[in-house]
């Protein structure tokens, strides 16, 4: 039986929105193994995936470690590999294509760029097409890579609802990166009153990651933890998708109510567009503001108000 390698290191949002192409990729290989190469964070979440049959992780050490590449290429060259899909198309990942693995057919942005275009102008294409583009060159019929599916990450928290009563509720992100506070929306708390206000029957609830437990005392919602610790990646894919509505900044957990077909609205600043990061679906929209400090909450709540009425 021959090996494909899927390469995908992270980030979570990253990760949602690339289980369509795992699966399209499996489904195109049905006689062969699936193997992906990804980082510690993300192990347990592959190790659910059921179009991935083994998961490998890479340290991602520095590259004048010759001795961890050494047994990086040791490694996956056991696995009797006859393609690697790049799905990460990073430098390091490029790396790696040049020095480790260059007797695999490979394919990433670079291998299959249109040859009228430059990367810079191709990277300004959604995501997901790119994706599309990617392994329809690789000759992969693409039923799933535009429209993902992230539902089997989802885990059973049937005991998470009932220690917290949680019947019907809307759950917010109002966390991100603390070097991207140009994503972070600051009305939050202005619209969980008017909510409170117009729907008192709805429960509103925030779910933190590790570094954000203590922000999350900020926010006037009610917070969900596990044993005082942040739910793991499936836990919080379960949450997500037993939640009425989602308000979110443009972070990992909005991608995830993207592809888990979830009701929603993630909110975007200058940074970048909704379209190309692929987040809009039939259920989960968008609202753009250049400086999301002149998006007030009352417009936010507008926007809004009609899917809460139906909650």
């Amino acid at each position: 039986m021959s090996g494909i390698l899927i390469i995908k290191h992270g980030s979570l949002g990253d990760i949602a929105q690339i289980s369509g192409a795992i699966q399209d990729i499996k489904e195109n290989h049905k006689s062969d193994k699936i193997f992906v190469l990804t980082t510690s964070p993300y192990e347990k979440l592959f190790n659910k995936c059921p179009y991935i049959d083994e998961v490998y992780i890479d340290q991602r050490l520095p590259r004048w470690n010759l001795f961890y590449l050494y047994k990086l290429k040791k490694k996956i060259s056991k696995l009797n590999l006859t393609k690697i899909f790049d799905l990460q198309n990073s430098s390091r990942t490029s790396f790696y294509k040049t020095f480790l693995f260059n007797s695999v057919e490979w394919s990433s942005t670079e291998t299959t760029l249109p040859v009228e275009m430059n990367k810079k102008d191709f990277d300004n294409d959604a995501v997901l097409d790119r994706f599309d583009f990617q392994l329809k060159e690789s000759n992969i019929n693409t039923k799933h890579t535009l429209k993902p599916n992230f539902s089997w990450a989802s885990e059973n928290i049937d005991e998470i609802k009932k220690k917290y009563n949680l019947e019907k509720y809307i759950l917010l992100f109002p966390f991100c990166s603390p070097n991207l506070p140009h994503k972070k929306w600051p009305y939050f708390n202005d619209l969980i009153k008017i909510v409170n206000n117009k729907f008192p029957n709805i429960k509103i609830v925030v779910a933190p990651g590790p570094k954000e437990i203590e922000e999350s005392n900020l926010i006037n919602a009610l917070t969900i933890l596990k044993n005082n610790n942040a739910l793991s990646i499936t836990e919080l894919s379960g949450l997500i998708s037993e939640a009425k509505f989602v308000v979110s900044n443009d972070t990992g957990p909005a991608h995830m109510t993207a592809h888990l077909g979830v009701r929603g609205v993630a909110l975007f600043g200058y940074h970048t567009t909704p379209k190309k990061v692929s987040i809009e679906t039939d259920l989960f929209k968008s609202i753009s503001r250049n400086n999301l400090n002149d998006l007030s909450a009352q417009e936010v709540f507008s926007e809004i108000s009609k899917e809460l009425s139906l909650i």
